[in-house]
């Protein structure tokens, strides 16, 4: 088989006093995501949807929270990592489809840079990276603004190395 297509889900609280950082880009808010990384939340389920495509873990099993070198590490340098694991099996990113849900900021202007950056660290073009904002409604914790959740879906391809 050729194709291989993983999923991704993440969620972290809002906190006063952290950038908030969301595909690898920091966005002007008064509150950011707290975790034990910059929790980037877009990039996070992204990398859970590579590992999870090749039955490789999670996130949490390459870099974990109890590790304190992962302390305040960049996201898109895991995501950038994730992608050599995800190269040496002799695979490579196809697309990615994502949806991050929060009701504030809106994230319409920011969706360019944050495929871009995507796009970049990946060695893909922007048109393989799809990034959707959508809010919850004011529905569960997302909805309350107590936090940023972010869904993805990765298709790779086998290639020849």
């Amino acid at each position: 088989m050729n194709l291989r297509i993983g999923n991704g889900y993440d969620i972290h609280k809002l906190r006063p006093g952290r950038p908030l950082i969301l595909g690898g880009v920091k966005i002007d808010h008064e509150m950011g995501l707290l975790g034990h990384s910059d929790a980037d939340v877009l990039t996070h389920a992204i990398m859970d949807a590579m590992l999870g495509a090749l039955s490789l873990g999670d996130i949490g099993h390459f870099f974990p929270p109890s590790d304190p070198q992962w302390a305040g590490a960049d996201s898109i340098e895991l995501l950038n990592r994730v992608n050599h694991l995800v190269k040496a099996s002799c695979w490579q990113v196809s697309n990615i489809d994502s949806v991050v849900v929060a009701e504030r900021p809106k994230l319409k202007p920011h969706i360019k840079e944050m495929r871009s950056r995507l796009a970049a660290t990946l060695e893909l073009q922007a048109d393989q990276v799809s990034i959707k904002a959508t809010t919850n409604e004011k529905l569960g914790p997302v909805g309350r603004e107590e936090g940023i959740a972010a869904y993805a879906v990765v298709l790779l391809n086998k290639y020849e190395g």
